[in-house]
């Protein structure tokens, strides 16, 4: 029965990547890593890292990283 539900599309995958981040988010990532640092929020440091991380190596960054990292201070 494994592996018998529906193909999901791309976009619903988990762990979707797009193209590589751009340098905004990039930039936005450093901001949103040292408050969060600052902050303690391990969570957010573990997604801006992973958006540095994905951006050095040319990779996408994952959708729900990079949503974290622009709305993080609103």
């Amino acid at each position: 029965m494994k592996g018998m539900g529906l193909p999901l599309r791309r976009e619903q995958r988990l762990g979707h990547r797009e193209a590589p981040a751009d340098r905004a988010a990039v930039d936005a990532a450093w901001h949103v890593l040292e408050a969060a640092n600052e902050l303690g929020d391990e969570a957010a440091v573990a997604a801006c890292r992973r958006v540095i991380d994905a951006s050095l190596n040319g990779a996408g960054a994952d959708q729900a990283d990079l949503k974290l990292v622009t709305e993080y201070f609103r």
